[in-house]
């Protein structure tokens, strides 16, 4: 696909994608004020949104409750928008959703986002475990969605979503493959990509959700987001360093050891050529440098994607560190 986009990275929005991590050696309160931190400087910064991720029985994610982590952080700031990337919904009642985020948006109004993804977030057995029907799973979505959209309308029903019912909660598709693009198309919503770990399908996914998009009362013209990992430092070098400790995670996961986000190091040790190719073909598009570097590849990466938005997820162990990384890519926004 050749969209040779024009755009610079000044004309599109950036948001914040956070997996609250917990750190080694660390607990999920201290990942909470982390949370707060980021996201407070992320609204001074000019971010535009503040998405935080439903993962289960993972050692280093805190936002498992996903809603409460989205309260408490609209709650410390006034303006960044917060929302979910995403609500996993074949987890939920499609009713229980419509409350939480009626509850939020009434607490916050105008402040609320609703991105929903169709994946467990999770393994089998704690999905089961959060489910209790095997029957729920991602091939009932669609199903799910219309039931949730049909709880914010206000047509006369005998279930009602109180609060919820009647309140414009921007709701937006995610995705890492090409089931939710086409779904977000036809159904004219905003669609969100998992570039982030699932670089090699970005592309075909973003031209399937632009060719089948269908105008809508919520989006006239299609609007898609592309999540991206960035982790920029003052030199390359020790941007290089910081980014071992993402690499660390995502290797623990492949070796089904999934455990808290590891200190930097100088270098990672890899079980042999198929963790090199795992790590390539998940974080490959990973933007990692210094701030001249990470211009030029979020550029590159805006001119393949013809993105409206790009999401950035920043896995560093360092919190300071991690703070001088989304406040680098809020200055290269301002100054490119």
């Amino acid at each position: 696909m050749n969209t040779m986009s024009h755009k610079q990275l000044r004309d599109i929005r950036f948001s914040v994608l956070d997996l609250a991590p917990i750190l080694r050696g660390s607990t999920a309160a201290d990942s909470f004020k982390h949370t707060v931190s980021l996201a407070q400087h992320a609204e001074k910064w000019g971010y535009t949104r503040y998405w935080l991720a439903e993962h289960h029985n993972m050692p280093g994610i805190a936002s498992s409750a996903t809603s409460v982590v989205i309260g408490h952080v609209a709650a410390s700031t006034s303006t960044i928008r917060v929302g979910s990337g995403g609500i996993m919904l074949p987890n939920h009642s499609p009713l229980v959703i419509a409350e939480q985020f009626g509850t939020l948006e009434s607490l916050f109004p105008g402040r609320i986002d609703l991105g929903l993804g169709r994946a467990p977030g999770t393994d089998h057995q704690t999905a089961y475990a959060l489910r209790r029907d095997r029957r729920s799973d991602s091939h009932q979505f669609p199903e799910q969605l219309a039931e949730l959209r049909a709880y914010f309308g206000t047509e006369n029903k005998r279930v009602r979503a109180i609060p919820g019912e009647g309140l414009n909660i921007p709701i937006w598709l995610l995705g890492s493959s090409g089931f939710s693009a086409q779904l977000a198309g036809q159904l004219g919503l905003p669609f969100a990509f998992a570039s982030h770990f699932a670089p090699e399908h970005t592309l075909q996914a973003l031209e399937l959700y632009r060719s089948t998009f269908q105008p809508s009362e919520s989006l006239e013209e299609p609007y898609a987001m592309v999540g991206v990992n960035v982790i920029a430092a003052n030199t390359d070098e020790e941007a290089e360093r910081l980014s071992t400790s993402m690499q660390k995670q995502f290797l623990n996961l492949i070796r089904n050891t999934p455990s808290p986000l590891q200190p930097a190091t100088e270098h990672v040790e890899l079980w042999g050529e198929h963790e090199k190719q795992a790590l390539e073909s998940k974080l490959g598009s990973s933007v990692i440098g210094s701030p001249k570097t990470v211009e030029e590849k979020l550029q590159t990466f805006l001119n393949e994607t013809n993105a409206d938005e790009m999401i950035v997820n920043g896995q560093i162990y360092d919190h300071h560190a991690r703070l001088r990384s989304f406040e680098i890519v809020s200055e290269i926004k301002k100054l490119s």
